[in-house]
Parts: C-alpha cells; sequence; structure tokens
C-alpha cells in the first residue's frame, strides 16, 4: 500500500501503511458471503444424526444450495428490508379505504427464492422418496439466520388454515382455499389474529364478536396485534353472539381478504407497528367490520350455544405447536450472533493480539459455542424424530414450552454478548449484530412469555402427567450414552428433577406458582444436558470423535454440578481453554 493509498488520518505521525491495514473493510465480512450449511459442522453432524445415509445422500446436496442462499442473496435482502420495510396505502385515490399493504421488492424478492429452493428440496425427496420434514426444518433455521421476519411470515400458520378449513369450512369456501395452497400462490399468506389491547395473553377477555349469516358469520371487531397482516387468509378468534363471556365462548374463524363473492372483505388495516425488530414482517392493528368469516368448529349442541367451549383450547394446541418455530428464531438469532462473533474476534486485534486469542475472549466464545449446541439439540428434538441411538423419537406435550423459554432467551443473551464483542461498532446499525438483538428480543413475547409457557407448563403436569414422558425421554437419553462422569452427572439431576417436580406438586397458591419459573428452568438444564450425552454417545460410535462429549462436559459444568464454595475458580485447569480451538472447528468451518 502506497502513501497516496492511505486515507488523511492513516499519514499521522503515528500511523504506519501497517496499522491501517488493521481497518481494511474486506478483513471484516463476518457471516454474510458465506455458505451458512457447509461452514456449520454443527448443523452436518445433527442431520447425520438424524438422517439415514441414504436420506442424507439425498437432502444435503439441497442443504448446502440453500445455505448459500441464504448466507448470500437472502442475508443481503434482509438488510435492505430492515431499512425499507412495508407501508401501508390505506386510502385509494378516491378515499375508499383499501387497506393496502406494500411490501418491498426485497422481500418479495426474497420470498420467492426461499421458496422456490424449498420446493426444490420437496421435489428431489418426493422423487427419491424420503421424507424432506427435518431437512426442511434445517433449512428454516438457516433462514432465521438471516431473518426471523421473514421466518414468521412464511409459518404463521399455513398449516393450521388448511387443517381446519379442510375439517370445519364450507365446501366451496374448502375448495377455493385448498386450491390457493395446493398452486402455491398462498404460501406465507396466512395469519392467527388473537391478541386484542383488553387482553393480551389473557385471549378469554377478547371482545370481537361473531353474528350468524347463513352459513357464514359476520365479525366485527379490533385486533391489536396482527403479524403477516398483509396475508390473504386468516383465522381469528372471536365470540359468537350468544357465547359466555369467557374462555369457553371463544371460538375459530376463517377470514379471507375478499368475501367469496369477489368483493373486497370488512377488513381494515388501521396502521402498522413502529417495531423495535422484525421489521420485514407487516404487523397492524386489523379491524373487522362485517367482515365474512367461517365458523371453524363442528355445529353446536342444543345446550353448547353458537361456541363449542374447545375453540381457545383448539387454538391453544396449535399455537403449542407452532412454540417450536418460534424457539428455532431464538436459535437462528443465537447461530448468527455466534458467527458473527467468531468472525470478529479474528480479525480484530487489540492489545498486540487477535481478540480470539485472549483468554476472557476465549472464555466468553466458548460459552455461546456450547450455548448454542444445546439449543441445537433441544429445538431439533422437539420434532419428535427419531435418532441413530433412539428410535422412539415422541414430541412431548412440556418439552416444547420449556425449550422456547431456553432457547428463545439464549437468542437474546448470545446478541447482546455479540455487540459486546464487537463493541462500540456493534451499537452502530450498519454493523451486522444491533438488529439481532432488534430481532432477538421479541420471541419471547410471540406465542407467549416466559409466565405463559410456565402456566402451560403447569396445566400439563397438572392435567395429562406430561413430565412423566419428559422424564421418559431423559431417561431413555441417558440409558444410550456411555458411562462416564458426564453421563452419571447428568442420570442423577434427572432424579433430582423427578424429585422437584414432586416436592413443587406439594405447593400451593402463590408460592407453588412462583416456583414455576425455576422448576422450567430446570427442566430445561437438564433436558439439554442428556440430549448432549445422548450425542456424544453415537459420536463416539460412529467416527471415534470426542468432541461433543467436550460439549456435553462444558454444558453439564457450568449448569449441572455443583461447584463448591469457591465456584471452581480454585481448579487448576481449564478444559474449554485447552480445547478451544477444537470447539471453534466444530462451529464454523471456514
Amino acid at each position: 500500500m502506497s502513501a497516496y493509498d492511505l486515507e488523511p488520518a492513516d499519514r499521522l505521525p503515528f500511523s504506519t501503511p501497517e496499522k491501517s491495514q488493521r481497518y481494511e473493510t474486506d478483513n471484516y465480512r463476518g457471516a454474510v458471503g458465506l455458505n451458512w450449511y457447509l461452514t456449520d459442522p454443527s448443523l452436518q453432524f445433527t442431520m447425520a444424526y438424524y438422517l439415514q445415509p441414504d436420506e442424507l445422500a439425498v437432502l444435503e446436496p439441497h442443504l448446502a444450495r440453500i445455505g448459500d442462499l441464504m448466507g448470500g442473496p437472502v442475508a443481503r435482502w434482509a438488510e435492505e428490508t430492515d431499512r425499507n420495510p412495508p407501508r401501508l396505502e390505506r386510502y385509494d385515490r378516491w378515499g375508499h379505504d383499501v387497506s393496502r399493504v406494500v411490501m418491498p421488492e426485497s422481500f418479495t424478492q426474497s420470498k420467492r427464492a426461499v421458496l422456490d429452493a424449498q420446493q426444490a428440496l420437496r421435489d428431489a425427496a418426493r422423487g427419491a422418496q424420503v421424507s424432506s420434514g427435518l431437512a426442511l426444518f434445517a433449512s428454516n433455521y438457516l433462514l432465521n439466520q438471516a431473518d426471523i421476519g421473514m421466518g414468521c411470515a412464511l409459518g404463521t400458520g399455513g398449516g393450521m388454515v388448511q387443517s381446519l378449513v379442510s375439517a370445519y369450512a364450507p365446501p366451496d369456501v374448502a375448495e377455493h382455499v385448498l386450491a390457493k395452497f395446493a398452486s402455491g400462490e398462498w404460501a406465507g399468506e396466512t395469519a392467527q389474529l388473537l391478541t386484542e389491547r383488553t387482553g393480551g395473553s389473557d385471549l378469554g377477555a377478547l371482545e370481537t364478536t361473531a353474528t350468524r349469516a347463513g352459513d357464514a358469520w359476520l365479525l366485527n371487531g379490533f385486533k391489536w396485534f396482527a403479524s403477516n397482516c398483509a396475508g390473504e387468509a386468516f383465522v381469528v378468534l372471536a365470540k359468537p353472539e350468544g357465547a359466555p363471556d369467557s374462555s369457553r365462548g371463544v371460538a375459530n374463524f376463517l377470514v379471507l381478504r375478499d368475501r367469496r363473492d369477489g368483493s373486497r372483505n370488512g377488513v381494515r388495516v388501521r396502521r402498522l407497528k413502529d417495531k423495535l425488530g422484525t421489521r420485514s414482517v407487516a404487523s397492524g392493528e386489523v379491524e373487522f367490520v362485517d367482515a365474512e368469516a367461517f365458523l371453524l368448529s363442528g355445529e353446536p349442541g342444543a345446550d353448547a350455544g353458537p361456541a363449542d367451549g374447545k375453540g381457545l383450547g383448539r387454538m391453544m394446541e396449535l399455537t403449542n405447536a407452532a412454540r417450536l418455530g418460534i424457539a428455532q428464531f431464538g436459535l437462528g438469532n443465537a447461530r448468527r450472533a455466534l458467527v458473527e462473533s467468531l468472525c470478529y474476534a479474528r480479525q480484530r486485534h487489540a492489545f498486540g493480539g487477535a481478540l480470539i486469542d485472549k483468554p476472557l475472549m476465549r472464555r466468553k466464545l466458548a460459552e455461546m459455542i456450547v450455548d448454542v449446541e444445546a439449543a441445537l439439540a433441544l429445538v431439533f428434538d422437539g420434532t419428535g424424530a427419531t435418532n441413530h441411538r433412539q428410535p422412539r423419537g415422541v414430541r412431548q406435550r412440556i418439552a416444547v414450552p420449556v425449550t422456547k423459554l431456553k432457547v428463545c432467551r439464549l437468542g437474546i443473551t448470545a446478541a447482546s454478548d455479540a455487540i459486546e464483542i464487537h463493541g462500540g461498532n456493534g451499537y452502530i446499525e450498519t454493523w451486522p449484530v444491533a438488529r439481532l438483538l432488534r430481532d432477538a428480543q421479541v420471541n419471547t413475547i410471540w406465542e407467549g412469555p416466559d409466565n405463559i409457557l410456565c402456566l402451560d407448563v403447569r396445566r400439563g403436569i397438572e392435567r395429562a402427567a406430561a413430565h412423566e414422558a419428559l422424564l421418559a425421554r431423559l431417561r431413555d437419553a441417558v440409558s444410550v450414552s456411555d458411562d462416564d462422569e458426564t453421563t452419571r452427572l447428568v442420570a442423577s439431576r434427572i432424579e433430582d428433577l423427578d424429585a422437584a417436580i414432586t416436592a413443587w406438586g406439594k405447593l400451593v397458591g402463590g408460592v407453588a406458582e412462583a416456583r414455576l419459573f425455576p422448576l422450567a428452568q430446570f427442566m430445561g438444564d437438564v433436558y439439554a444436558g442428556a440430549l448432549l450425552t445422548e450425542q456424544a454417545a453415537w459420536e463416539r460410535e460412529t467416527g471415534g470423535g470426542e468432541r461433543k462429549a467436550l460439549v456435553a462436559r462444558l454444558y453439564a459444568q457450568r449448569y449441572l454440578a455443583d461447584r463448591g464454595p469457591l465456584r471452581g475458580i480454585d481448579a487448576d485447569s481449564d478444559e474449554a481453554l485447552e480445547r478451544f480451538d477444537e470447539l471453534v472447528d466444530g462451529a464454523l468451518k471456514l
């Protein structure tokens, strides 16, 4: 580099061409531009752990292509959409309320590219007669590292709408709606409209009213938060006239953007929300004015009134399934934060060396690596898929809210850590991690914050003894794990968790409710530890590797072990530092 290539500030007496090299923009490219599948050994491990070799051979090339797409164009489009979010055209030139949400071109291009790539994966799987489900789940994880707003828009209840419409909608409506989905025209065009100003999470307090009109209903009311309100089909909670003003009076309705006669329906978007993050998904306030709607439940009995009493329960079952997707959003945030942190720490030099060589920085990065891999194990186990060590995969009732509670919180802390690692640059919007923190915060709200999840854990314990299935899963995991110190520690903590659940069951009143949070945290900590020991045993069995055992050991030491009165500070060695390079090589392969 010649003196003429230097910025004026780089020509000062104590600056040199060598020093100015530290500020070369190309040195700080971060995650964007990488292939997010090929550079992620932990995800590759996960796919090999769940899929049979012949399945992996079919699906992995598509995951590699999707990894390139997400780390390249989709990640760049996401930044553009964040700067130029959707906008609302409320009225046309004649003053008619058209409530048209205009999506930016960057969002439209990204959505089409993602849908095309996922369809190619489905087609390849169908042609080879293998299931595409787990690979599509992995592709969404890759998407969420780029833009959880897009993930929300593409995942807001399409399967739920189709299943309810098939079962309950009038034949002509069902035929129309299902044809739109079959053609792909309505991919990513659905939403759930639940929340109102009066109720928030208390859905039994909603005020939206439904009045019968032939084989349809007319809805009137106001929804305070409606994500993906640019869509075409909505599942809406409302109370039919004559139903009790309680949770038992809540029913599910289908509302379409247009009436079945082709005219515009009474769906008005008052305004779009000026949100902290996830700006790529259009969230707004939606008012229904005599909106044509269709009841999505069986016809009531003579004494049931216009609602069958199961509307809210039916919606909560679907909501619980959606929670795993929200947990995956948090995981995507955490993974992206980790990658950005590793890339930056390798390039940034201070105090005579690279940040990544500093012991305190290695401590933080090692913790992030272990936490992300523990979260990855939780989220994929939540699908209920079998793996090579456990052919009895079961999706447990309590596991999903516990996973969401733990992983969505990690998305926030990992993004915050990434900002700290970047220093002042991390706080600046032109760098990549400020948006991660803005986006991550919503995951603890979507589909229920921590307190609502804890109440759901209580319902699972008290109404279905669902904790027994979770404990059985944990015991199964350690039963196929190697008989080492980590497994023995996890096994003992499983029994402690069993005892803790029994002890909690003897509490009453407010104390019992308040203790739900530490109980749910305990469940999540032990659950992740058991899964990591199970994975470690498979790695040893198939390739003789020891890295996952290292991850399991570090996780158990941090979350499950009794570190003693000195909290381990007196330990004369630190395995995370001694084997740091091995940890990093298994987390990010460049």
